[in-house]
């Protein structure tokens, strides 16, 4: 009994420094909705698939072309959805940025893009 207790202390140990180590979500040490904060230039061309993209939303978009999991996160968040995201037109924004090292299909929300 005491080893088997032994035994699932250290898994336990492991199981916690791996989580902490390894940055915890999509987005490593920030979570989706602190990242959504930061693509405020974004909202009119996330709401709106014909507004043209400012460059301050492509700057700030360029950074998540090597994380489409964390992009994905961020476009799902609950900041993105209050703030009148919509998805499937915000993922069409790293095409319209003229991305040549975009994602291209990756799932996100049900969606490729």
């Amino acid at each position: 009994m005491a080893s088997s207790m032994k035994f699932l202390c250290v898994l336990g140990l492991i199981l916690l420094v791996g989580t902490v180590v390894d940055g915890a979500g999509e987005c490593g040490r920030s979570t989706p909705d602190n990242e959504a904060m930061k693509l405020a230039p974004c909202v009119g061309a996330a709401q709106d698939a014909n507004a043209a993209v400012p460059g301050g939303c492509c700057a700030q978009i360029k950074r998540y072309t090597q994380n489409p999991k964390c992009l994905c996160a961020v476009l799902l968040s609950d900041t993105a959805k209050a703030s009148g995201v919509q998805p499937e037109v915000a993922l069409t924004i790293p095409k319209r940025c003229n991305f040549a090292n975009r994602p291209v299909g990756y799932k996100c929300g049900g969606k490729y893009y």
